[in-house]
C-alpha cells in the first residue's frame, strides 16, 4: 500500500514515499523507486514505473502531430515546448539547428518523448516530405491564416521559430502553410512556449478523444 492510499502524504509533498507492504511482481516497476519513493512529476498510473516502461506504454497512444522548434540561440522556451509536447502526447519533438538545447524548462519530460535533431531547416523539411507530413509554421506573419479557424490536418508538424526573431527565412521556405494566433493587446508577439501550447491544444480540440 502506498502513502497515497493511506492518506499519509503531506499536501505539499510531490509523489509518494517507499512502497509499503509486499512489492508487486511486475517488471514495469523500478526497485529503486519502490525502495525510496517516487517523487517524479508523473500521473498516478505511472508511480514506481521505470522510464522505459512508461515510454513503452505511451508509444501506442501517441497522437499524429509532431512539434518542431528552431534552436539557434539556446532558447529557454525549447524546454517549455518539450514539456507541453509531453503533456499533449505528441508523436515526436524535432529540434532544428543546434543539437544541444536548453533542457531546464523541460523538467526531465524529454525522457518520456522521442526527440529528433535536424542540423538545419532544409534537412528538417526533407525529413517531413519523406514522412508525408505537412509542415504548419506558427507565426504572426503577413498572409498567415488564423489558427482559430484553420482546419488542422490530423497528421502534421507544428513548426515554431526562435523567441524574438520568430521563424527563420529557411524555416518559412519549408513550411506548407503559416498560421497565426489571434492577439488583441499591444505586443507584437507572444512567448514561443505559450504559442506552442496554444497551437498544440488547437490540434487536441479537433482530433483528440477527451474523456
Amino acid at each position: 500500500m502506498t502513502e497515497a492510499e493511506t492518506g499519509s502524504t503531506p499536501l505539499d509533498t510531490v509523489g509518494v514515499g517507499p512502497w509499503q507492504g509486499t512489492w508487486p511482481d511486475d517488471p514495469r516497476y523500478d526497485p529503486d523507486l519502490l525502495a525510496h519513493g517516487d517523487r517524479r512529476n508523473v500521473v498516478d498510473r505511472y508511480r514506481y514505473w521505470t522510464v522505459e516502461a512508461i515510454v513503452a506504454d505511451l508509444d501506442p497512444r501517441r497522437h499524429a502531430f509532431h512539434v518542431a522548434i528552431e534552436n539557434w540561440r539556446h532558447d529557454l522556451n525549447i524546454g517549455t515546448v518539450v514539456r507541453t509536447a509531453n503533456a499533449f502526447l505528441a508523436a515526436e519533438v524535432h529540434v532544428v539547428g543546434r543539437k544541444r538545447w536548453n533542457r531546464r524548462g523541460a523538467m526531465v519530460t524529454d525522457r518520456y518523448l522521442h526527440v529528433r535533431h535536424h542540423p538545419d531547416a532544409a534537412a528538417f523539411g526533407a525529413w517531413a516530405r519523406a514522412a508525408g507530413l505537412p509542415v504548419l509554421a506558427v507565426d504572426n506573419l503577413p498572409g498567415a491564416r488564423p489558427i482559430e479557424t484553420a482546419q488542422l490536418p490530423r497528421a502534421c508538424v507544428l513548426l515554431f521559430g526562435q523567441e524574438g526573431t520568430g521563424l527563420s527565412a529557411e524555416a518559412r521556405e519549408v513550411a506548407d502553410d503559416v498560421l497565426s494566433i489571434a492577439q488583441f493587446g499591444s505586443t507584437r508577439s507572444i512567448n514561443a512556449g505559450v504559442a506552442a501550447g496554444i497551437a498544440m491544444h488547437a490540434w487536441i480540440r479537433r482530433h483528440a478523444e477527451v474523456r
